[in-house]
């Protein structure tokens, strides 16, 4: 079954008995309030924050997505099947888009790329740079079994990147007018049932006021309450450390110095959990390992934490970590970076200690995978993933990707830290609201219940 047409049966359900006799109704603006960037972010492997990749998903998507039950249903592609064992074909709609695929791809997969997602196709024969389209058609030799494919090719951060030629793959389009996306009628999986969604990036105090006014439908970053829908917590943040930069006891010295609850309780905001193992706790639920005793003091050791500029989660998480690494004697220099410059300065491995936000799949086994790429450790990837991939039963694959995680997290330089999940808040005109897999909220299933259609497109 199509996404479109799931998501149609689901919101079918949710409707008045008056609705469900006839049909969803199509037109009207929706207007959302976000705590994402103001600017638009062109690449999907940048903008992916649960915010931001909610709103890249206006624009293009990946080859499938991943529904509410965690199974994959097309998007972008007609088809996504298994001729063999170990072989994905991913069907286009056009040549040039199963161009575009290939060669997004192949650049995101290089040994340089500056984005651990890559590991999302470590699995696929020769890491993806001799991928090339046949017609429409891309084929994915897999170098080993690897079950969990189809899932990965869902993740946000693999969507088509838009270009002059396509500047909108997705559900919707944007306009001349700043923050104004309009329905695409040619949209593969059917045209939205709005009109228009209209954004308006604000702060946390900007979405408190506008909902108490009444100004907008829906609202992306909101604080846990009452009404509120909150997806699973996938976006983690880590702490990367260089093991060449940084004395050999600098692990010992964190751990002894960081409360992951006070941390995550004080400084991160909710919806957040503290997340002690390499997996965040929708993934990998065991309790804590003991906190070690500080070593033995040696002097003064000069570091610096590089943190995202845009993120106000990794400021006050990075001032924290500067204020209880000097108790251990250490001197942590401060320094903000746009993520872009980030992810530049993690693929060179220029960086002594480094504050890294991750949206992690749902699913355990590629979870791992972007986890131990950005921890430096891809040599990892041929070791682990063949264990992982062997097990055929999904279950026990699971298990057996979160006995990985707990074996291997004392070993690799990255230190979890906490993991966030997305605030929705919808006026209750709105209809046919749901969060996929990943906690993204679809957009293109949402319409204005009947009662509110003669005033849709205005706030409530």
């Amino acid at each position: 079954m199509m996404l479109r047409h799931a998501l149609a049966c689901l919101a079918l359900l949710c409707v008045t008995p008056a609705l469900a006799a006839g049909r969803i109704p199509y037109g009207g603006e929706l207007r959302l309030a976000h705590t994402g960037s103001a600017e638009p972010i062109g690449d999907p492997t940048i903008a992916d924050s649960p915010v931001e990749a909610t709103l890249f998903s206006f624009l293009s998507r990946p080859v499938c997505r991943l529904d509410s039950s965690g199974a994959p249903r097309i998007a972008i592609a007609r088809e996504v099947s298994r001729p063999m064992a170990q072989s994905v074909r991913i069907t286009l709609p056009s040549l040039s888009l199963a161009n575009t695929l290939s060669r997004a791809w192949m650049r995101m997969t290089g040994t340089e790329a500056p984005t651990p997602y890559r590991a999302l196709l470590f699995p696929v024969l020769g890491e993806a740079r001799q991928l090339s389209a046949n017609g429409s058609i891309v084929e994915l030799p897999l170098s080993f079994p690897w079950p969990d494919m189809e899932r990965s090719l869902c993740h946000p951060a693999l969507a088509l990147p838009l270009t002059t030629v396509a500047p909108s793959l997705g559900p919707f389009s944007a306009t001349a007018a700043k923050g104004l996306f309009e329905a695409r009628l040619g949209y593969l999986e059917g045209r939205p049932y709005l009109d228009r969604i209209l954004l308006t990036p604000t702060d946390e105090r900007g979405l408190a006021r506008m909902w108490a006014a009444r100004q907008v439908h829906l609202e992306l970053g909101v604080l846990p309450e009452a009404g509120v829908l909150t997806g699973p917590a996938l976006y983690a943040t880590y702490l990367t450390f260089s093991p060449r930069r940084v004395p050999a006891d600098f692990r010992q010295a964190f751990e002894s110095a960081i409360d992951r609850e006070d941390l995550t309780r004080l400084f991160v905001r909710a919806p957040a959990v503290p997340m002690p193992h390499l997996l965040p706790p929708a993934l990998l639920s065991q309790a804590p390992r003991p906190r070690p005793a500080a070593p033995p003091g040696g002097g003064t050791k000069a570091v610096t934490l590089l943190y995202d500029v845009d993120s106000e989660d990794h400021r006050a998480v990075a001032e924290r970590i500067q204020v209880k690494l000097h108790d251990r004697g250490y001197k942590v220099a401060l320094e903000p970076l746009r993520r872009s410059l980030l992810r530049t300065r993690w693929a060179k491995g220029d960086f002594d200690l480094m504050l890294q936000s991750l949206l992690l799949p749902p699913v355990p086994g590629p979870a791992l995978a972007v986890v131990l790429d950005a921890a430096g450790r891809k040599d990892l990837l041929g070791v682990e993933l063949p264990l992982i991939g062997a097990v055929a039963d999904p279950t026990a694959r699971d298990a057996r990707a979160r006995e990985r995680a707990v074996a291997v997290g004392p070993t690799v330089p990255i230190l979890p830290l906490y993991a966030q999940g997305l605030g929705v808040r919808a006026a209750p005109e709105l209809g046919g609201l749901v969060l996929d897999a990943q906690g993204l909220p679809v957009l293109d299933g949402v319409y204005f219940m009947p009662a509110e259609s003669a005033q849709a497109g205005t706030p409530r």
